[in-house]
């Protein structure tokens, strides 16, 4: 007890959790909500595939700063983009089918601000560990699934009932906790020296000719998130073709993510067994059978059961990159290891999206789970031979 005390893991695991209910609120149910704002498929692809452009360039940049002796801590950076988040998330309600225009341009700040949070909320924990603080990075992960997988059914539910404003309301009472929670979080930043600092590799083409078969790794990530994304943002036109609706989309998303729990309250133990890259391996191989069984399966029943699968995939790779990224990183690079890591997340949910929404309004969602499938065949391949080996964990 004093041991359980004494540890971060329980402030951490409730910024994890109002994070990833958020993700829920947005990555999770921007279909439902642009499409009552009077979007098309393709226009809400090509929204999504704007705000993450505009996340992957700033994401370097940003995580390039941070790692300077004289940034700002990681924990004001995060309350300043939860600030940003708080108050779109807010003007989305109170604008609530007055512009079309607005509407989407609101919720491309939020998607965009909030791809760009995510790999600061990664280095925010491991930064904490790798201070010799006490903290269990796979369960405070964990519980953000669980947090996820509760939003996701209550949301579904709820937007089913009153309707697509129900997302923002959802989005400010959310980043309000966020903000707190991370408020609340004791952290300071240690403060590099200069000589320490130089020795990063700051620019990105001197980083990958450093980190050569990461760059090759976070290409195979790319397509394996390519199909993740595709099956995770169009969700609900999947589920209509398997004959269900916005309930039945909330129960799916909530199954997916409540199996993900044992991978990541487990994966603390995992890692000290079997070495972190081989981990990333099996990963590659539970995103494609995913996929293969989205496209294969008919009905709503089946579409629940091919959500086993992510225990071994998207749970899997949620805490294995960041622990291999940790691995093969040099101290001064790790923020920025960890920020091409979501780089790779977020083109995947810029060409996913560009995609997705094309080939559903203009070949079906078939051809959009066929196409899903087929990049994740090709990106686990790339990641089966080209991820390095890493020690195991003591």
């Amino acid at each position: 007890m004093k041991n359980f005390k004494s540890s971060l893991t329980p402030r951490y695991a409730c910024i994890q959790g109002f994070f990833w209910m958020s993700f829920a609120a947005v990555m999770g149910f921007t279909s439902i909500y642009l499409l009552d704002a009077g979007f098309t498929n393709t226009q809400i692809g090509l929204l999504i595939a704007a705000a993450g452009t505009i996340s992957a360039f700033l994401q370097p940049v940003l995580a390039g700063y941070a790692d300077k002796p004289d940034s700002p801590s990681l924990k004001t950076i995060v309350l300043i983009l939860t600030v940003v988040l708080l108050s779109s998330s807010a003007l989305l309600f109170l604008l609530y089918h007055r512009s079309m225009l607005l509407a989407g341009f609101l919720f491309g700040i939020c998607i965009t601000v909030l791809q760009l949070l995510t790999p600061f909320m990664n280095a925010l924990g491991m930064e904490t560990i790798n201070q010799g603080k006490k903290l269990n990075f796979g369960v405070s992960r964990g519980m953000g699934s669980v947090a996820y997988a509760l939003a996701s059914y209550a949301l579904g539910a709820i937007a089913a009932a009153a309707g697509a404003v129900a997302v923002p309301v959802t989005m400010i009472l959310v980043y309000i906790a966020f903000l707190i929670a991370v408020v609340c979080f004791p952290f300071t930043k240690i403060k590099k020296s200069p000589s320490a600092a130089e020795r990063g590799t700051a620019n990105p083409l001197a980083f990958f000719r450093q980190y050569r078969r990461f760059g090759i790794v976070l290409i195979g990530w790319m397509l394996l998130y390519i199909s993740h994304v595709l099956l995770n943002s169009f969700t609900f036109q999947i589920i209509e073709t398997k004959g269900g609706g916005s309930s039945e989309m909330g129960i799916s998303m909530a199954l997916s993510a409540l199996i993900e729990l044992p991978t990541l309250f487990l994966f603390g133990y995992m890692v000290k067994k079997v070495r972190c890259d081989i981990w990333v391996r099996i990963s590659g191989i539970f995103f494609m059978l995913k996929a293969l069984g989205s496209l294969l399966v008919t009905s709503i029943l089946p579409f629940y059961f091919v959500q086993i699968l992510q225990i071994g995939g998207w749970a899997l790779i949620t805490v294995a990159s960041v622990y291999y990224v940790n691995s093969i990183m040099k101290e001064q690079d790790a923020i920025k290891g960890q920020a091409y890591f979501t780089m790779t997340y977020t083109f995947g949910c810029v060409l996913g999206s560009l995609l997705g929404g094309f080939l559903i309004d203009k070949a079906g969602v078939n051809a959009m789970l066929m196409f899903s499938a087929g990049a994740a065949f090709i990106g686990m391949l790339i990641v089966l031979f080209s991820a390095e080996r890493t020690e195991v964990t003591v």
